[in-house]
């Protein structure tokens, strides 16, 4: 099916672009052979005119109300004017100007103002027809074109000029005929860009050309470009420029107009292309369904497993090699969540037993305080931090008064017991931040972080208070326990953490020296 569809697919497309190819080349041929009608349709009506005006200035009538003041003789050369201007329809005004440019006769009693070039004798010797460049003419609310022609005498002595103010519309009714021939769009534009005329129907105003577009048409001139029309639409045209005239000849087309017909083949290729491929999709489907839908149900089923979900179990319900796959595969689900089970009960196990023999390493059998090992760890990283962040900590050593004589006396037992009531009580004693630890016998140590040397002696003074006030029994003995507690604080010029338990210890036995059951620290 694919073999099939895509070389068919190819041929379509290329079918499409020399379609395209061939309907862009015959509009461009119809638009140059529209642009050469229209160029000669207002060459012919140009030359039409200026050969009527010529006519009109060689009369005796104009010649003789020049060479005779219009004082002297009767008037018949306004009224001579107003009967060639109703008679020539294409003449809005005549009027007969002396040498110096000055109105002597008109057609009209208002006539609109001219003025003629400077200096008018001499360019009219030159050049003998002087254009005043179409333009929308206010006056007469219309566009018009100047044409003044040198009126000479009998001696070819230059006595005025005849100009002739001619309706540019009067040239349209030949346009429009032949853009109807072409099915295409005339418009007349001046050397700025500005419509003066077109042949497209309606009502709609001219916008002009942009700047750019028109020089692009001047500089292609007579080459098909694709721009923006004057209806704000994208058209195909060209532009010429006549030798008579100054204005622009610009045709073009509608760009929709023109594919139309390709358009509309294009849709009807590209719905049959979707035919075929819908048509494929739903053969793709039933066999998907037949053979690739369970194998795509077994690689998510892999992928799951993979991904460390083990709850897999796929529903067996073909008899062929993919059911037997399936069913091979429910079993090897099955093998590997039993493995995963026996795997995370060893794992817990063994994750109990290393919690239980971190805590061992760290922990006093006798006390549940932290033991020495644990302690040296606490006091070089509380050191580290001084060091790095000038974060002061305190250190308490405590002692149990004549722990020996107790032990004489009550039995080992009960000097046990002893110390782990006093390490209960310090225990509860300490903030969330402290570390208390049993240092060896019947000494404990207590690590307070952030803690100033006034802040330590009261804490110190408290522990000691509880302990002594506190109740020891023994077999209905009672016991009393005291504490002997030396401090000592961190300071700059220590090189370890021992330097400041070596102080606390030197408390301890001052505290000692001076009576027992009393709380000493470093001045």
């Amino acid at each position: 099916m694919l073999a099939t569809l895509i070389p068919s697919t190819g041929l379509g497309l290329l079918s499409l672009w020399q379609n395209e190819t061939m309907v862009a080349d015959n509009v461009a041929h119809q638009l140059h052979t529209l642009a050469v009608d229209a160029n000669r349709e207002l060459e012919y009506w140009f030359e039409e005119r200026v050969e009527g005006v010529l006519t009109l200035s060689t009369s005796n009538t104009v010649i003789n109300g020049l060479s005779h003041p219009s004082a002297t003789s009767p008037q018949p050369l306004p009224h001579y004017l107003r009967l060639v201007r109703d008679k020539l329809k294409p003449l809005l005004q005549l009027a007969v100007l002396n040498p110096r440019g000055k109105i002597v006769a008109s057609s009209g009693p208002f006539p609109a103002p001219v003025i003629l070039p400077n200096p008018w004798p001499q360019q009219a010797a030159t050049d003998g027809v002087i254009i005043d460049p179409p333009h929308r003419n206010q006056h007469f609310n219309t566009t018009t074109l100047t044409v003044a022609i040198p009126v000479l005498s009998l001696d070819n002595e230059i006595l005025g000029a005849l100009v002739a103010i001619i309706d540019l519309n009067t040239v349209l009714p030949s346009l429009t005929y032949a853009a109807k021939l072409s099915s295409g769009d005339v418009l007349l534009l001046d050397l700025a860009g500005t419509p003066l005329l077109g042949t497209h129907p309606g009502e709609a105003p001219f916008r002009p050309v942009a700047r750019q577009v028109l020089q692009q048409l001047r500089e292609n001139e007579g080459k098909p470009l694709t721009f923006e029309g004057h209806l704000q639409n994208t058209v195909l045209g060209l532009a010429v420029m006549p030798q008579s005239l100054p204005v622009i000849v610009v045709v073009e087309r509608d760009r929709a107009d023109i594919y139309e017909a390709w358009a509309t083949f294009r849709n009807l290729f590209l719905a049959l292309m979707a035919g075929l491929t819908l048509l494929v999709a739903i053969i793709a489907w039933r066999m998907g369904r037949s053979i690739v839908t369970p194998l795509e149900r077994l690689i998510n089923a892999a992928d799951r497993i993979a991904a460390g979900d083990l709850a897999v179990q796929l529903p067996v319900a073909r008899r062929d090699e993919l059911g037997h796959l399936t069913q091979v595969f429910n079993q090897m689900t099955d093998n590997l969540r039993r493995s995963r089970d026996e795997f995370e009960t060893a794992s817990q196990t063994l994750q109990k037993q290393n919690k239980l023999l971190e805590t061992l390493s760290i922990t006093d059998s006798l006390t549940g305080l932290y033991n020495r090992k644990k302690l040296d760890d606490i006091l070089a990283d509380q050191f580290a931090r001084f060091k790095r962040n000038q974060r002061a900590f305190a250190i308490l050593m405590l002692d149990i008064d004549h722990f020996k004589r107790l032990n004489d006396t009550y039995g080992h037992l009960a000097g046990d017991q002893v110390l782990s009531s006093v390490a209960r009580t310090l225990s509860s004693s300490i903030r969330n931040i402290d570390f208390t630890a049993r240092y060896g016998g019947e000494e404990f140590v207590i690590v307070l972080p952030e803690t100033t040397l006034s802040a330590a002696r009261e804490m110190a003074e408290r522990i000691r208070i509880q302990v002594s006030g506190a109740s020891y029994q023994f077999n209905d003995q009672s016991i009393a326990v005291t504490l002997s507690i030396g401090i000592a604080n961190s300071r700059d010029r220590d090189q370890s953490a021992d330097a400041i338990l070596a102080r606390a210890d030197r408390m301890l036995y001052e505290a000692k020296r001076a009576g027992r059951d009393r709380v000493h620290c470093t001045d």
